[in-house]
């Protein structure tokens, strides 16, 4: 392998993950494995070159006694380059499947950490994209699942979000161990790497078994996301004529609402896709839900029915079916108000003209609160819902309802409007 050409191969990537105009500063998360400590060394010498400051990331989630000492050699190895580095430690509660939950929680410490940072590399590879494509197959999953890991992924998150940033999965893992190895460049093999208890290992001894060159299902990789951005873009196209973002009041509510006639018109993957996109952007919700109770949903819909799934309440009205945030389905449902707070990952306050107000749900009460004269259209059960400010149990602001104007609590969902978060999601 020439070291020359992985370290220009490096530098194409990084141009087109950044490109045109590169920021002053990005992050790595490196754990110490070969993948990201070569990726690490690459990093430094292209840092170096281009004028550009790296921030180093290590995630310690306490699974393994030997990971403190891992941690430490990563810091050892950033301090030798000159990079400043953190350790962010996590404890698994013992809920729910363990690498889901190690793979959430290091994004969202990462996600904490990074503060100006709007980049983080991370060092998956064409191995790493072809088990995920072979996992996703196994999974029966569509385009898009097909379409494996994304070289630049947008992270949404309160302060704007972050791009988590893939510069190495054109690479093989075997070039990158040998880089690192020839550089003589530190780095440990975690031993749940070959753990047969975790899907992927599996799915890595398949792929040697059955002769599968990761090679082959990166491409397909690449064909199935090149299907997938058209998929997304006629979805795109279609809520900008069939889907509307309700305002009452001037104040927009959070909720959409969909033609019940446009969506029966168009094409099953269409249909999917703005369900599935619809209960995201209204749950600010990172993941689509399963296919198979999606699938449920939309029957249910096109049949004139409704329910509730992801967060959200589906309800079926004359020309539009409405989709409205679940009450119950609401986390950190009442907070003292300040500037600047972020409410249910879409709501941004604004200035305060009353110190000691309570942000929360509407609920029943504040509806029963509603000034007699203002004419709302939403059914009371979707109202429930919207954000509203409170002294004590007394309503004082409530956009849709015209107390306190729309500027104070403003929406700003995550990934931009329907259309746009269809685009990119």
């Amino acid at each position: 392998m020439n070291q020359d050409t992985l370290e220009s191969r490096f530098a194409v990537q990084m141009g087109a993950c950044l490109g045109p105009d590169f920021p002053r500063a990005i992050g790595l998360a490196v754990s110490g494995g070969g993948d990201s400590m070569a990726m690490l060394a690459l990093a430094h010498g292209w840092a170096r070159v281009m004028g550009i400051g790296l921030r180093v990331v290590t995630v310690d989630h306490g699974l393994r006694s030997e990971a403190g000492a891992e941690a430490a050699m990563v810091a050892a190895e950033c301090a030798t380059l000159g990079h400043a580095h953190d350790i962010m430690r996590w404890h698994w509660d013992g809920q729910g499947n363990l690498q889901d939950a190690a793979r959430q929680a290091r994004r969202d410490l990462i996600g904490a950490w990074r503060r100006d940072l709007a980049h983080v590399l991370f060092a998956h590879t064409q191995d790493d994209q072809a088990e995920t494509v072979l996992l996703q197959l196994l999974r029966g999953s569509g385009v898009d699942g097909l379409a494996g890991m994304a070289a630049a992924r947008r992270v949404p998150d309160a302060r704007g979000g972050w791009w988590l940033l893939r510069p190495l999965l054109g690479e093989a893992r075997a070039d990158l161990r040998h880089y690192a190895t020839t550089l003589r460049v530190p780095f440990v093999d975690d031993p749940s790497n070959s753990d047969p208890r975790f899907d992927r290992v599996r799915a890595r001894h398949a792929m040697a078994a059955l002769g599968l060159a990761p090679e082959g299902l990166a491409r397909t990789a690449a064909r199935m996301a090149r299907a997938a951005r058209a998929c997304r873009a006629r979805a795109a196209d279609i809520a900008r004529r069939i889907a509307t973002e309700e305002q009452v009041n001037g104040a927009p509510t959070g909720d959409l609402l969909i033609d019940r006639d446009g969506l029966a018109a168009v094409e099953r993957d269409s249909q999917m896709r703005l369900l599935a996109g619809g209960l995201q952007w209204v749950a600010s919700a990172p993941y689509r839900p399963r296919a198979q109770a999606l699938e449920a949903l939309l029957d249910r819909v096109l049949a004139g029915g409704g329910g509730t799934l992801h967060g959200v309440d589906v309800t079926p009205g004359a020309a539009a079916i409405r989709l409205s945030r679940e009450g119950a389905a609401l986390t950190d449902a009442r907070k003292p108000a300040c500037a600047g707070l972020v409410w249910d990952g879409r709501w941004h306050l604004g200035a305060l003209a009353e110190p000691g107000l309570i942000l929360r749900p509407l609920g029943p009460d504040g509806w029963a609160q509603r000034p007699e004269k203002t004419q709302v259209s939403a059914p009371a059960r979707a109202a429930y819902a919207w954000p509203a400010l409170f002294r004590g149990d007394r309503l004082v602001t409530c956009g849709p309802l015209g107390l306190g104007g729309a500027d104070v609590i403003g929406f700003r969902p995550g990934g931009g409007h329907f259309a746009q978060f269809l685009e990119s999601h």
